[in-house]
């Protein structure tokens, strides 16, 4: 059957799987599928996540914290495979019920607080440490301004733009045209506001930058779906001097790496536990036959639920 083939029905019924990389976990409910305690570290902020754009967003923000002194933001981030369908387990779903990463569990008070959406994770740490968000006036408002137009347009991005050019089983040149020409929009918003700024809202790097970084930053470096020739994103000037300069922080780089598991191995961290794991745990450093495994993170850990 060809695109212009199909006629949808009067009711849609789910009778198949839809195709595509992820057809395995996409279904039609939320819920979870089956019963799995979480494991809880000894870090005041438990994060269960991936690292995908989304995922480094939130791991890119804690690193900064850390790197900013405040020791309060020590972090435990354990790997959640999606592709396995780990975020549908009932310990996930009672923290995340949208079943999505990242998902954070702040323990740090007298009652835990559960965190989903990874910009709700952002301005939640933004809050609690006094960090990379403007107390008030424009300054803020601007910061909102942009960490809002992030979560609004990278569906498009992701969802449409990367479904149909890299994932989806068949290529249909109605949407890859609609959602290029809506990626390429975006990205030509994004230069013309780094044109006269040095980050999203000016001098000041905020939770904006984190958040639109990964997902806007990396397509423009060529690293999100072998699509940089295709996009000619080297043409977005302004978006690769602002992506080249998020780079060069040491925190960035660093976050970049958590719950990471593609790649080349030395950026691929598994799992977080200890700001030693960078230096100890990435996949070049560990022996052959632990490679690949989550097992050799949580080996002496003092856990709950695993």
């Amino acid at each position: 059957m060809s695109e212009t083939d199909y006629v949808p029905p009067r009711i849609w019924i789910w009778d198949k799987e839809s195709g595509g990389r992820f057809a395995k976990i996409n279904r039609p409910i939320a819920g979870p599928t089956h019963d799995k305690a979480l494991p809880r570290g000894r870090h005041p902020l438990q994060l269960y996540s991936l690292g995908t754009p989304n995922g480094v967003k939130v791991t890119v923000m804690l690193e900064e914290l850390l790197e900013a002194g405040h020791a309060g933001a020590e972090y435990d981030a354990w790997l959640t495979n999606i592709g396995a369908g780990e975020q549908f387990g009932s310990d996930y779903v009672d923290l995340n019920p949208n079943s999505k990463i990242p998902t954070m569990e702040d323990r740090s008070g007298p009652a835990p607080v559960r965190l989903f959406e990874s910009g709700s994770i952002l301005v939640h740490l933004a809050e609690k440490f006094g960090a990379f968000l403007p107390e008030a006036g424009p300054d803020r408002t601007e910061t909102f301004n942009w960490l809002f137009w992030q979560m609004g347009s990278a569906p498009y991005l992701g969802g449409g733009f990367g479904h149909f050019y890299a994932y989806a089983p068949v290529k249909i040149e109605y949407a890859i045209d609609r959602f290029a020409m809506e990626t390429k929009r975006q990205l030509d918003v994004l230069d013309r506001n780094l044109a006269d700024r040095e980050y999203m809202i000016g001098d000041t790097y905020t939770i904006a930058d984190m958040a639109i970084w990964p997902w806007y930053g990396a397509l423009a470096k060529g690293l999100l779906y072998d699509s940089a020739e295709f996009l000619q994103v080297h043409e977005y000037k302004h978006v690769n001097r602002w992506a080249d300069q998020l780079l060069e922080r040491p925190a960035v780089r660093r976050g970049r790496m958590v719950n990471r598991v593609y790649g080349e191995p030395s950026s691929q961290l598994f799992e977080r536990h200890n700001a030693s794991d960078f230096d100890t745990l990435t996949q070049d450093k560990l022996p052959e036959e632990d490679r690949g495994k989550v097992d050799p993170y949580r080996r002496g850990l003092d856990l709950e639920g695993v």
